[in-house]
């Protein structure tokens, strides 16, 4: 029989994406809701009710206001928003985290879906605090380059009408939203510096995290992050010098593969972290998708 799916907030950059990736399934039933129903509570509360998933696909406010109301639903619960990614209560759904990581969400009636930033960023850092690489309380400075359509469909707009003619910085004052979960599923400390960055092109992202270790240090993150991930279906770590000396953040698009390497000079321990994604695939409706099969019992690849 096929699994009931509702994706509250259908319509938006994420949940559309989700959309796409599940409606040609024979085995998920999407319920949706008609344009005039979909932000009726009532009628959402019905939708929850019928479904075996949910997936959050809403702005954090919204996401808060909803919350009270699925705690009384039988649904499990994916949410796409920032609103409960360190709650204790929710799972964190990014199943390569570590061993056990899989096991706690297929069990889990609530999963929070990572951030994209947050992806990148903790799938570099945890192998090394884990393997002892880096200290949980190293000085850590996050440098991340992201396509326009994370910033949903009002940034987009913005580029595609030409009211924004360039890329731009922005979260330097260091409150970024991704930073919580950051700290909390990478196994740090102290918190990061992170300067995030919009490119003038869709999708896509690129994630550098620069390291000062002892001489030999790009073999040891090296070794940490291939030991880590070995045998991972989507995170591919790969030898710097298969890659190109430009690298290209949109080169896993339209996929829910992350792409991880490491450069640097051996000689003097300086070391870079690098990882590539989908800012809308492995960092947000694929990760989605994947943490939605793994719940429901199925490969984890169907539909990705």
């Amino acid at each position: 029989m096929a699994a009931k799916v509702f994706i509250d907030g259908e319509v938006g950059t994420t949940g559309l994406q989700i959309r796409a990736r599940l409606e040609m399934r024979d085995d998920i039933t999407l319920i949706s809701l008609s344009e005039e129903n979909r932000k009726s509570r009532l009628a959402r509360i019905g939708a929850f009710a019928e479904a075996d998933v949910a997936i959050l696909c809403l702005p954090d406010a919204a996401v808060h206001e909803i919350a009270p109301d699925l705690a009384h639903q039988p649904c499990r619960v994916i949410d796409a928003s920032t609103a409960h990614r360190v709650h204790p209560d929710w799972e964190y759904g990014f199943a390569e985290l570590d061993a056990g990581a899989r096991d706690r969400i297929a069990a889990a009636k609530y999963v929070s879906n990572p951030g994209c930033y947050s992806t990148g960023a903790i799938a570099l850092l945890k192998p090394l605090v884990a393997a002892g690489v880096i200290a949980a309380d190293h000085p850590v400075t996050i440098n991340a380059l992201s396509g326009y359509s994370g910033g949903g469909k009002s940034m987009i707009a913005e580029f595609e009408t030409g009211a924004i003619s360039g890329g731009f910085v922005y979260g330097t004052g260091q409150k970024h939203k991704h930073l919580p979960e950051i700290v909390a599923h990478a196994g740090l400390t102290r918190k990061p510096i992170f300067v995030p960055q919009v490119g003038q092109f869709a999708q896509g992202m690129i994630v550098q995290v620069p390291l000062h270790l002892p001489a030999g240090g790009p073999a040891a993150a090296m070794e940490a992050l291939a030991a880590h991930y070995a045998g991972q279906r989507f995170v591919r770590v790969v030898a710097r010098e298969e890659l190109s000396d430009r690298i290209d953040p949109q080169r896993m698009n339209d996929t829910n593969m992350m792409e991880l390497s490491v450069d640097g000079d051996p000689e003097t321990g300086a070391t870079v972290l690098i990882a590539v994604l989908d800012n809308l695939g492995k960092g947000a409706s694929g990760a989605a998708v994947q943490n939605l099969n793994i719940l429901l019992g199925l490969d984890e690849a169907t539909g990705l």
